[in-house]
């Protein structure tokens, strides 16, 4: 996700848990629970742009390429330290067609599908987000809620709140070879997610020209 993303999706998120409203799991759990707004929100009224059931189709038309392509890659690899990652924002969670303050927000069920089963196969599920580190344990709770192994997840610190974005992810990318593994894959929405190297390959879900970076 670009720093547009993060700013228009996320910020309202930033500034909610800076101010100690629901910036704790306890309460994104009760917000969970509330019943569904009657009147049509902005979020919902922008997500109109892009058609739902198309976006869903068009995303796992790229999760069926990549899931035999885990499945090849994971074959007689004993003992191999083997690693995907996934952007978050529109990539593992559907934060375009929910409002921020919904929690949890619903996993993409393609990529969901692919994080177990790369699980599945021995591959260590890794997260790198443009996402301020403000929100990182919320961000967290959210993907395991919703169902997503996580092995670990990257979020912009300082000093990271000031590289552009692709350099950032692609540094975090690096930082995870580092440890030791192989990334057999790098999914994400974004050029800026996948940019850089430091991936076997690399697997672009739909952006729609930018309207759900």
């Amino acid at each position: 996700m670009t720093g547009r993303g993060v700013g228009r999706r996320i910020g309202a998120v930033s500034a909610v848990v800076a101010l100690g409203i629901g910036g704790t799991v306890t309460a994104a759990q009760t917000a969970s629970a509330a019943p569904a707004a009657t009147t049509v929100s902005a979020a919902a009224a922008q997500a109109a742009e892009v058609d739902y059931a198309t976006w869903q189709t068009d995303v796992k038309a790229v999760t069926d390429q990549a899931l035999p392509y885990v499945q090849q890659r994971t074959a007689n690899t004993t003992g191999q330290k083997l690693a995907i990652v996934f952007d978050i924002d529109n990539t593992t969670l559907e934060t375009y067609f929910h409002p921020w303050y919904e929690l949890p927000t619903p996993a993409v069920k393609p990529s969901l599908e692919l994080a177990k089963y790369a699980k599945s196969r021995g591959v260590s599920v890794f997260f790198v987000t443009a996402r301020p580190g403000i929100i990182a344990s919320e961000t967290k709770w959210n993907l395991k809620t919703v169902g997503y192994p996580v092995d670990g997840l990257y979020v912009r610190a300082l000093p990271d709140l000031f590289d552009e974005v692709s350099a950032y992810k692609t540094s975090k990318r690096a930082e995870i070879e580092a440890q030791g593994y192989t990334i057999i894959a790098n999914v994400g929405n974004n050029d800026s997610d996948l940019v850089g190297g430091h991936a076997e390959r690399t697997f672009k879900l739909p952006d729609y020209d930018g309207r759900l970076d």
